[in-house]
């Protein structure tokens, strides 16, 4: 791929989805060109990339064609298998499917009680409460893995850490007195490690958001 060719990736700073598809591709070293996204301003270009309109959207451009992946994970993965100096994948095949199905928690019910407790008054809820205490019972979980191992993935930071680290982070922020006085205190450490660590300082850098020239 030529240095005119960079690929490009459609991101919100905030977004967990964008920011573990950034911690990939800063891992894996590839040069890229990030375009922030005003969320109530979609850019018609990447509509016209990913009509599904969310972030992230990464756009890969070559002599042999165009491709376009609008999927945090698949980003994850087409990054690190690019180039995984850090060994954030799982070596084995039974790893990797203990990884899919962490993520795959996260994704789905984490998520929906994570939006539900984050914004309440979307889903006609008095209070989130009820989806906190929910999603307290994976977190939980997560809690008992980190106190068997130094990390998700296994003793080291891998895959399975990135991919679900934004979004306990957000769940964190919605009520920090609450989540820190709660008793997971390996889970608690892991955050923090994670919210202090270079890395994410590299990823949440700001940018004017983009405007087509």
């Amino acid at each position: 791929m030529s240095e005119f060719a960079l690929p490009v990736l459609y991101s919100f700073r905030r977004c967990p989805y964008a920011m573990r598809a950034r911690l990939a591709l800063h891992v894996c070293g590839v040069a890229y060109e990030l375009r922030e996204v005003v969320l109530k301003n979609k850019p018609a270009h990447m509509l016209s990339l990913s009509p599904k309109g969310t972030v992230p959207v990464l756009w890969l451009r070559s002599a042999a064609g165009d491709q376009v992946l609008a999927q945090s994970v698949d980003i994850m993965l087409w990054a690190l298998r690019l180039n995984d100096p850090l060994g954030w994948l799982p070596r084995t095949d039974a790893a990797m499917a203990e990884a899919f199905d962490l993520i795959a928690h996260n994704d789905g019910p984490f998520k929906r009680q994570l939006d539900r407790y984050k914004y309440p008054n979307r889903s006609g809820l008095a209070s989130g409460a009820a989806d906190r205490d929910e999603a307290a019972l994976w977190l939980h979980k997560l809690d008992a893995r980190l106190r068997a191992q130094a990390f998700l993935a296994g003793e080291q930071f891998g895959l399975v850490d990135a991919a679900l680290a934004p979004f306990v982070r957000q769940y964190a922020h919605t009520d920090p007195a609450w989540f820190a006085a709660q008793p997971w205190q390996p889970l608690a450490s892991w955050l923090a490690a994670f919210e202090g660590s270079a890395l994410l300082e590299a990823t949440m850098q700001k940018h004017v958001p983009w405007q087509p020239a």
